[in-house]
């Protein structure tokens, strides 16, 4: 056996090692690259959430422990001063139960109108269309909008509402003024500019449901009650459980509408809780407490959030 033949096995070897050791560089090389390359589109949304929430997130916590003047310049630190006077507030808990009346009023009432509302539009019939876009409407106008256009129907005197009051011989309402319908007027003008993003999200759960199961449930006999109640909305429970959040999350954070309409009056029977945070640190010039305020607020809708995701969560029915 020659020196050649003696040396075949080594350089077998050595290119077996190679063929090994090559793949791995080969595919970390691209793989490196790609991961480089999702940062890269990723930056510009990082800088954004750095700028827009996270930065502002860390000063409102750094601010709800300190006591400011009226430019917002930390003038002491305070500890947990500011969460203690809010906790130990009166108007803390009134303005809470108001959050909490106000979300009660809103939330249910505009998911059930608006279901109806894509249950009775969501077949391909001659007109659907021009129903499906006016029931849509509220969606494209802002909340200063909203609140104008309803601040003119419930004027006392010129007000459309009060004038079909009258035509049936009912006496006018005093619904901005009077603590005793204030939040229900805000209640209602909030229904109206909600509807048209609400009403959106179930007409597309609804037409996702497959034409297949109308019509093996018209087969076995089932009428539309009985279908839309028994079979779509399980199906259609992940898309309310979506709005649900949504709208809980939007009555908490509502502040347009009840600034414009009755700034937090009459006798504080509107004011919820951003309303409260914005006159605290806005106009009384009490940054801390009114940092306080927005991390209480902040704990609250996310305490919300994660006992729904864990209890109702549940009855969802996912395909």
């Amino acid at each position: 056996m020659n020196a050649m033949e003696r040396d075949l096995p080594h350089v077998k070897n050595l290119h077996a090692n190679a063929h090994t050791a090559n793949p791995r560089k080969a595919l970390l090389g691209p793989k490196l690259m790609e991961t480089l390359l999702g940062y890269v589109f990723l930056a510009p949304s990082l800088v954004l959430f750095a700028v827009f929430l996270f930065y502002p997130l860390i000063q409102t916590f750094y601010l709800s422990l300190h006591e400011t003047d009226p430019r917002g310049r930390v003038a002491s630190f305070v500890g947990l001063d500011n969460f203690t006077a809010i906790f130990t507030s009166e108007r803390f808990y009134q303005s809470l139960g108001v959050t909490g009346l106000f979300t009660l009023l809103t939330v249910p009432t505009v998911i059930v109108i608006a279901l109806l509302l894509a249950a009775f539009t969501h077949n391909p019939l001659k007109g659907m269309r021009i129903f499906q876009f006016i029931f849509s409407l509220p969606v494209v106008l802002s909340v200063g909008t909203s609140a104008v256009i309803w601040m003119m129907l419930f004027h006392p005197s010129v007000g459309m509402l009060n004038y079909l009051l009258q035509l049936v011989g009912v006496e006018p309402i005093a619904w901005l003024t009077d603590p005793r319908w204030a939040l229900l007027s805000v209640s209602m003008m909030t229904v109206w500019m909600n509807l048209g993003f609400t009403y959106i999200v179930l007409l597309s759960g609804l037409q996702g449901v497959p034409d297949e199961i109308y019509d093996s449930a018209k087969i076995d006999g089932s009428g539309p009650v009985r279908t839309f109640v028994q079979i779509v909305l399980p199906l259609l429970s992940p898309t309310i459980f979506f709005v649900t959040i949504v709208s809980i999350i939007g009555a908490f954070q509502s502040f347009g509408q009840i600034h414009i309409l009755t700034k937090g009056g009459p006798v504080n029977s509107t004011d919820v809780l951003v309303y409260s945070l914005y006159q605290d640190a806005f106009i009384n010039f009490r940054f801390g407490t009114g940092s306080a305020q927005a991390l209480v607020l902040f704990t609250i809708i996310l305490i919300f959030t994660v006992i729904q995701f864990k209890v109702f969560e549940r009855k969802v029915h996912y395909q």
